[in-house]
């Protein structure tokens, strides 16, 4: 088994897609025409977007809606690069809000933390080392 692909529920998948691209460089693979469904371009692993009504159609009870949490949910979508700080401003800079600026971790690691738009927590971060 491997992980194929994390889809992220959000209002408006066109906007998330768009945001990701310029807050974080990333380029869009796909685009569904009914602009329910959309993908990044992010290595072996997918990075997709569905729209919430998709997401109610799967899920009969419903769930949450991230941009609509007081605060971000409890998972988050880590991003890797050598220029944390670079990034982070970029982001920043693109509409997304500050959770935790970039620091050093004890063990060597520079994380940052952010909310996207779509309510989406992401970990910038360098490489582990080793």
């Amino acid at each position: 088994m491997h992980l194929g692909y994390t889809i992220i529920y959000v209002p408006d998948v066109a906007a998330s897609l768009d945001f990701w691209q310029r807050a974080f460089s990333l380029r869009q693979r796909f685009l569904h025409d009914s602009g329910s469904y959309g993908e990044l371009d992010t290595g072996a692993t997918t990075l997709a977007f569905a729209h919430h009504g998709l997401g109610d159609s799967n899920f009969p009870g419903g769930h949450v809606q991230a941009h609509s949490s007081p605060q971000p949910l409890g998972f988050e979508i880590a991003l890797v690069t050598a220029d944390v700080g670079g990034a982070h401003a970029q982001a920043l800079a693109q509409g997304a809000t500050e959770l935790a600026a970039p620091s050093t971790k004890p063990w060597g690691q520079t994380v940052s933390y952010l909310r996207c738009p779509d309510g989406t927590l992401v970990e910038l971060c360098t490489p582990m080392a080793g």
